[in-house]
This record gives structure tokens, C-alpha cells and sequence, in this order.
């Protein structure tokens, strides 16, 4: 194998220490129905010789009765390992793989395409840190991408390379692939999906892969191989408030009582105040315990036991957070739903909604819309279907300390758990806590709702964020959108967002961040405006955009 270190032959302790210490990358491939993604991670594997002797003579035999490539070895088959999958020739199942090199250690998870699997993908997608977007060279984005793409942003997935394959097919054509990546951008602007990297390769014949390919002179950006190497993984222990889910208390003598838990996010410290959630006692850390002793620090994703100075009631699925932290318990939340079951969702039936390692019965009061995942048109409906994804309220029973899932995968993050069949049933994203939807009293007292705002304007409710803006810009765009039949509005007083939004305005602003913080029933988006482009082409951008996305 290659990017083997030395130490394997002399000392293999050290050589195990030196590998667990590698920073870890969790990575998905996704794309349309035959556009390659298993031949991805096949050729991934092959080209940094990460597949034993005994597995290629295996691959070349099944080759030979079930493989797609002629004479050469069908690098699929080390990723369909179902039968069902060689004999189709597509992904069924999640497949996870694993592989490092000289810089860091990686786990592959292929997820499939076809649309009636889309909570496999999900599965797969749950705990990535990038997704690779696999395109056809010679047919550009297709529905499939589309919803995978849509799956991603949804998923929170910050970081996305996508890899336009089969170049070989198209006579590694320059120009197709600046269309492609042109036709995509416009594609992931909509969905929010920031800074995508786009990579020529050709997974069947390696082009760019591993090694650079002499067939792309014309490309001088990292093979695809580089960009996983050296892309930044956001650690959930940078994220501002701290969060310690409770999972078990310690109390193996009269002397010594702890409570045991992986850190969600942040960090604590012996000395730092903290408060219980949802009883809200205080006391201070009195020391942080492992098997290897005590620590001056726990950061996410750490398992520590934290005990403390004082004798205070807390129970698994409480939550330890610092006495400064301004969040509240909630009982009502708003989210994204990907539904899992053969049986549809039924309206007002209870279930066990489980966040990390707390849970409370729960229902789903109210289905806001279901998103078409092919179109990503978004449709009102009363039932949701397997593989259908569906903005909801829910209701718990008692008050839980969530968070919106862009801010903390960890604990916006849930199940929903059947009660009869203890079958999971549903994974869902918190998109807004209930305090985030009660900002403004006067809207509180209204008979009128936000939903029938927008039926009655016939436009769909949203902050528009921009960077890059020019007033020039912004001015012409609610012009040019208040002539089309809608309402728009520019502001730039943060405080007026959500109050013009209730009331059923599309609010267009310099105010990128504004888009990602003002949350509520609606989505809002956040646009990249390229300053280089003329005023009348930024708006043309803009305008495809916010259809794309079914704003307008």
C-alpha cells in the first residue's frame, strides 16, 4: 500500500499512535444514477493502493461475470458489495469505506441515486463533512443532482467538491466543462451551498483523481485527491455555547458521583460555572475524569465524566451547558423531516422524539409544505411518504435545550422513534426554535397568520441576503420584482426583518448573515453576487436563482 508509514514494519504501536492522531475526514459521493460514484471510490482506493492482493484477483474475477468495463477491472464492485447492486449495476445500500494517507484518515460513505433510496442517502449524508457531487460530463446537472444537492444543503454539509466525470467521454473538453460549472453555481447559489470546488476527472481511467492528468492542461486547480487532503474540517469544538448531553450518572461508591457524556460542542474547564437544563440548578466543574486521568480541558467530540462542587439532581438526558448560555428549553420547534417508514405520517400521533441522549413524546401538529425533491417545488400536503422531506411543527411533551441545526449538528439533530414497533421513522433538523418565531408580540395578536400573508400576496415570504450588493443593484431588483406582481422591500435595518417578513414581504438586503439568522416557516436564502458581472447579468442571475429555488 501506498502512504504506508515506515514505523508499520518497525514499530507498529507507534505506527497506530501516529495513525489515530490523523485529523479524520467524513466524506459522501452522490450524483445521478450511473454517473460513477462507486468507480470514484473504487479508483480512490486503487490509486493509493489501499486494496490487498487477494481483493483485486477477487474484483478481476467478478469482473469478468458481472462487471461493466470489458477487460479492465470494474473498480465498482469493491464499493456494490449487495448482490442485488452487481447484478443491477447501481447502489442500493449506504457502503462505507476506509482508507488514509500520509496527511489524514478518511471515511468514504457511498451513498445511492435513485430517488426511491433517498433516505439511505440521508442516513449516509448525516455525518458528513463533505459531499463530492458526482456529473456526467456529457449530460451536465440532472434531476438527481438537483435533489441531491438540495439533500446536502439541507444536511448542513459545508464543504462540496464537485466532480465532473467522464471528462474522457467529451474529449476532456475545456469548454463543457466551464458550462457545467457555470450551469452549477447558478444551482448552488439557490440552495446556499458555498464555495463548491469543481475538479475534471475521469474515475474510470484515473484522470485527476490521485494523480494529475497530463489530458487537462487547461486545469491547474488540486486533483481530487489534494482537495480532500487539505480542505478545513470545522470542529464542533469551536462552536460558541457548550453542550454536555448527559447519557449516564457515575456513581460507582458513596465517595465519587460524575455524570458521563460526549462533548456535543464547545468546552469546559475545572472552575467553569455551569447551569442543568431543564431545571436550570447551577453549580461549578469540580474536575473532568478519564480512564487516563484528569483533564484541564473536554472539547467536543471528547467522552469525559464531569463531577462537581455541589449535590444537584440531575438524570440521563439532562443537558450541562456554561450559566451564561442565553437559551431557554423549548417545547415547540419547527424542522426539516426526511420520513423513513412504509407507513405515511399521521397528523397528531404521538412518537418519541429522541435528540442525543434525551428524548420526550412528541407529534407532529402541522405540515408546513412537502418539497418535491426533483423539482424542489414546494407543495402543501397532509401526509408525508416514505423518502418524502417536509418542513413540520412538532410538539414535544416536556421542554428539551435544542438548537437549530445550522448551528449545532449534534443537538439539532433528531429522531422520531414509532412507540408500538420501536422503529425509527423519521430524522429531522431543527430549522427554528419556537421563541424564534414569537419576536414580534403585535404578530402574536393578529387573526391573521404569515401563511395567509402570503396566500393573499401570492409570494412567498423570505429575507434575501446579499454580499456584494450595490444599492444600484438592490433597487433595480425590487423594481424589476414589484413590476412582475410581487412585494419587495430593501432594508438594511436588521431589527425590521423579521417584522416585514411577517408580514408577508420579501425583504432584499446587503445583510448576507441576516438570511441565516432571521429564521421562521419560510426559508430565506443567501445569494453571491460575482462584483465582475454587468448590473443587467447579476439580475438576470439573481432572478433565475430565486426561481430556481421557487422564491418567486
Amino acid at each position: 500500500m501506498s502512504h504506508q508509514s515506515e514505523l508499520i514494519a518497525s514499530d507498529i504501536n507507534a505506527y497506530l499512535q501516529q495513525h489515530e492522531n490523523k485529523e479524520l475526514l467524513r466524506f459522501i459521493t452522490c450524483g445521478s444514477v450511473d454517473d460513477g460514484k462507486s468507480t470514484l471510490i473504487g479508483r480512490l482506493l486503487h490509486d493509493s493502493k489501499m486494496i490487498y492482493e487477494d481483493q483485486l484477483a477477487a474484483i478481476h474475477n467478478d469482473s469478468k461475470r458481472v462487471g461493466t468495463t470489458g477487460e479492465a477491472p470494474d473498480l465498482a464492485l469493491l464499493v456494490d458489495g449487495l448482490q442485488a447492486e452487481r447484478e443491477q449495476g447501481i447502489t442500493i445500500d449506504v457502503a462505507y469505506r476506509y482508507f488514509s494517507t500520509a496527511k489524514r484518515k478518511f471515511i468514504i460513505a457511498d451513498t445511492p441515486g435513485h430517488e426511491q433510496y433517498t433516505r439511505n442517502m440521508a442516513t449516509g449524508a448525516s455525518t458528513a463533512d463533505l459531499a463530492i457531487i458526482l456529473i456526467d460530463a456529457r449530460y451536465g446537472v440532472q434531476t438527481q443532482t438537483r435533489r441531491h444537492s438540495f439533500i446536502v444543503s439541507l444536511l448542513g454539509i459545508k464543504h462540496v467538491v464537485v466532480a465532473i466525470n467522464k471528462m474522457d467521454l467529451v474529449e476532456f473538453s475545456q469548454t463543457r466543462f466551464n458550462k457545467i460549472q457555470a450551469e452549477y453555481t447558478i444551482l448552488a447559489q439557490s440552495l446556499g451551498i458555498k464555495n463548491a470546488q469543481f475538479v475534471p476527472i475521469s474515475a474510470l481511467k484515473g484522470d485527476n483523481v490521485v494523480d494529475r492528468s497530463l489530458e487537462t492542461p487547461w486545469y491547474q486547480g488540486p486533483t481530487l485527491m489534494e482537495e480532500l487532503e487539505v480542505v478545513t474540517i470545522e470542529s464542533a469544538a469551536d462552536e460558541k455555547f457548550f453542550r454536555f448531553p448527559v447519557q449516564y450518572v457515575n456513581r460507582p461508591n458513596l465517595d465519587f458521583r460524575g455524570f458521563a457524556g460526549t462533548v456535543a460542542s464547545g468546552s469546559i474547564e475545572p472552575g467553569d460555572q455551569i447551569k442543568v437544563l431543564p431545571s436550570g440548578q447551577t453549580s461549578t466543574v469540580k474536575s473532568i475524569v478519564t480512564m487516563d486521568g484528569d483533564l484541564a480541558e473536554a472539547f467536543a467530540p471528547m467522552s469525559v465524566t464531569l463531577t462537581l462542587n455541589d449535590e444537584i439532581d440531575i438524570s440521563r438526558g439532562d443537558m450541562i451547558v456554561k450559566a451564561d448560555c442565553p437559551e431557554l428549553p423549548t417545547q415547540a420547534f419547527s424542522a426539516n423531516l426526511v420520513w423513513m417508514d412504509q407507513k405515511p405520517l399521521q397528523l397528531g400521533r404521538t412518537y418519541d422524539v429522541k435528540f442525543v441522549a434525551s428524548r420526550s413524546a412528541g407529534r407532529v401538529s402541522a405540515i408546513q409544505y412537502k418539497v418535491d425533491v426533483n423539482t424542489l417545488e414546494k407543495q402543501a400536503t397532509d401526509r408525508l411518504e416514505l423518502n418524502e422531506i417536509a418542513e413540520v411543527e412538532l410538539q414535544l411533551e416536556r421542554q428539551l435545550l435544542i438548537d437549530p441545526y445550522s448551528h449545532s449538528r449534534a443537538t439539532g439533530a433528531f429522531i422520531l422513534i414509532d412507540r408500538l414497533t420501536n422503529s425509527t421513522v423519521a430524522a429531522g433538523m431543527v430549522s427554528a426554535l419556537a421563541q424564534a418565531q414569537t419576536d414580534n408580540d403585535i404578530y402574536q395578536q393578529s387573526a391573521v397568520s404569515v401563511d395567509q400573508r402570503a396566500n393573499r400576496l401570492g409570494q412567498w415570504p423570505s429575507i434575501i441576503g446579499f454580499n456584494n450588493a450595490s444599492e444600484a443593484l438592490l433597487f433595480t431588483l425590487e423594481k424589476r420584482l414589484f413590476d412582475r406582481g410581487y412585494l419587495p422591500v430593501v432594508s438594511d435595518q436588521r431589527e425590521a426583518f423579521s417584522s416585514l417578513k411577517q408580514a408577508g414581504l420579501i425583504v432584499l438586503t446587503d445583510k448576507i448573515e441576516a438570511a441565516e439568522v432571521i429564521v421562521g416557516n419560510h426559508p430565506d436564502a443567501q445569494i453571491y453576487i460575482d462584483p465582475s458581472l454587468s448590473l443587467e447579468s447579476q439580475l438576470e442571475l439573481i432572478i433565475s436563482s430565486l426561481a430556481d429555488f421557487k422564491l418567486i
